[in-house]
């Protein structure tokens, strides 16, 4: 792709990479083709390649700002069309730098709900006291809001470090994981007890900055990231490994060293904290362990998110670890597709949000499951509002 990116742009950091990435697109399509919003409209604006293009034009003519704000925030950043990709474009960074130029133009509604929620979303004890509140009042909130209130919220649990033991782990609790299926990691915890690995959180983390960084805060992204490499560096010589249970925090955890390449004083640093971070299915499959099913339910619908699958390249490994339980797979048609939770989509944008959940659970329930299994908080919340089955973390079906 041809860029005329203006000159002072062009010198920043920002710019150099901005135009890196628009010149390796050759305009091919094949995105599209696996582009979830693209599907629902069959708008050339809500594929990826047409993004691309609005992105080249806010950036070359600072025009349209108001049509590719509108575009961009229909876009899941489910990066599926990086997976699909040939030429290796990296469109999740490239959105990155579009929606942290157009965050400061967000005005009105819109942006009110942005900046709520930002204050509420990485700050686990304030959103479980609003969330409890939500319940209480939940028959007087609009149904598209009132359909985002978890079905349970989880105690504020103690933070832990477990010394005797062969191996240590530190785990990442995430902001609303921690409030929304905190019982995820209690059964992570007790599965590695049970094979003498020691678990340690930390009361010092934060968001992981997922949250602001596709609200197009970066400074504010950066900020939560800094405070988390001042946290888990010095921990690193003794530990085994980071581990996430929730793929949507562990994607962004895992590029810190990119995030932070600029920064001379946490570079390092932060690399060696995104080298050290593995999902836990990477973590359980690189042992050498037996596991058994967990419940008596044998047919599994195993929805991979797509900050797993597409973001880290890492849903093999869970699906091999459920059939070496005991758990049979289902086929899932369309599994590359997105299921419209995406982190604040499913409050920003409800009615696409939606749409796209009713056409994963149809694909996931095609087959009759027992179960479905799915490995990220907003996933299971988003899921389980319209499943006609039970909705779990995969780390629970192992025993």
């Amino acid at each position: 792709m041809q860029t005329k990116l203006p000159d002072a742009f062009l010198a920043t950091r920002r710019g150099a990479r901005a135009e890196e990435i628009l010149r390796s697109c050759v305009h091919c399509g094949f995105c599209n083709a696996t582009c979830p919003t693209y599907q629902l409209s069959g708008d050339e604006l809500d594929g990826p390649r047409g993004r691309i293009y609005l992105i080249k034009e806010l950036f070359e003519e600072q025009a349209n700002e108001v049509r590719a704000t509108v575009h961009l925030d229909r876009c899941l950043t489910c990066r599926a069309c990086e997976t699909t990709c040939p030429s290796g474009v990296s469109y999740g960074e490239l959105a990155e730098l579009a929606r942290d130029k157009l965050g400061a133009h967000r005005g009105g509604s819109n942006g009110i709900v942005r900046r709520l929620l930002q204050w509420l979303v990485p700050h686990a004890a304030r959103l479980r006291t609003i969330l409890r509140l939500g319940r209480l009042v939940k028959p007087l909130l609009p149904q598209t809001l009132a359909k985002t209130l978890p079905k349970r919220i989880s105690p504020a649990r103690d933070w832990y470090a477990q010394q005797q033991a062969t191996q240590r782990v530190l785990l990442l609790q995430g902001c609303a994981q921690q409030v929304m299926t905190g019982e995820v990691n209690e059964h992570l915890q007790k599965l590695l007890a049970a094979r003498e690995v020691g678990v340690t959180t930390l009361r010092e983390e934060q968001c992981c900055g997922s949250l602001k960084l596709h609200l197009g805060n970066e400074s504010g992204a950066l900020a939560s990231i800094r405070h988390n490499v001042d946290a888990f560096y010095p921990l690193l010589a003794d530990y085994a490994a980071i581990v996430s249970s929730a793929s949507g925090c562990g994607v962004t955890v895992k590029d810190y060293g990119r995030l932070l390449a600029h920064d001379q004083d946490y570079a390092e640093r932060a690399a060696a904290v995104a080298a050290h971070t593995v999902d836990v299915g990477e973590f359980l499959a690189a042992q050498d362990w037996a596991f058994t099913a967990a419940v008596a339910e044998r047919r599994i619908a195993w929805q991979a998110p797509c900050t797993l699958q597409h973001g880290q390249g890492a849903d093999g490994e869970v699906a091999e670890l459920l059939v070496q339980a005991g758990y049979e797979l289902v086929p899932v048609a369309d599994e590359h597709l997105c299921c419209g939770s995406a982190g604040t989509y499913a409050t920003l944008q409800p009615e696409w949000s939606q749409q796209l959940k009713a056409n994963k659970l149809q694909a996931l329930q095609a087959q009759n499951p027992d179960l479905i299994a799915t490995a990220n908080v907003g996933c299971q919340n988003h899921l389980e509002t319209d499943a006609e089955v039970p909705v779990v973390h995969w780390v629970q079906l192992l025993a």
